[in-house]
């Protein structure tokens, strides 16, 4: 499959369909959005918004959520804020989420089925590393991006004059529904 995408980025690059997509590292809306990695929002969240290149940071992750708040996430919404001028972050989580009711018990086991070893496993944790909790999805879509939201808006880094607002995206029709 690899291939097959690396032979359409070359056909890509000679017909210089790039051309359209020309945009800045700025976004034009000044808006962050943290959303989750599923297959279904790739064409439908922006279509949903009437988003293009060039409008939104889009920072995207398993389950949309932040779970440490000093992580990668964090650290990208600090990048769009300080040197790319975001003054608004949009948190939305969405209906049908993989990552609503991951269990980490379960994801060990399928590593372990694929080779991952007992011994590698017990080096994290040796390094201090908690995997069930790290492992672990939310039970509640709504009360996972109410507390992104607050991790967000009360991160000791992030400026105060910074609108944060969380939402559910219905997989399906695009949707929103505003999560207070």
């Amino acid at each position: 499959m690899i291939e097959e995408i690396l032979k359409h980025n070359r056909e890509f690059v000679e017909s210089k369909g790039y051309e359209r997509f020309a945009t800045s590292k700025y976004p034009d809306k000044r808006i962050a959005i943290v959303t989750c990695m599923d297959t279904r929002l790739v064409e439908l969240l922006p279509a949903a918004l009437g988003i293009r290149n060039g409008d939104v940071k889009m920072i995207k992750n398993a389950g949309g959520v932040i779970t440490n708040p000093f992580d990668s996430t964090v650290r990208s919404i600090l990048v769009a804020v300080y040197e790319l001028g975001v003054n608004e972050i949009m948190v939305i989580g969405h209906t049908g989420c993989g990552v609503q009711g991951m269990d980490a018990a379960e994801m060990l086991q399928l590593m372990r089925e694929r080779g991952v070893s007992d011994e590698h496993i017990s080096l994290m944790r040796h390094c201090g590393i908690d995997l069930d909790s790290w492992l672990h999805g939310f039970d509640d879509t709504a009360s996972a991006v109410s507390e992104t939201v607050d991790l967000i808006a009360r991160h000791p880094l992030m400026p105060t004059d910074i609108r944060v607002a969380g939402y559910i995206m219905d997989s399906v029709t695009g949707g929103l529904t505003l999560i207070e």
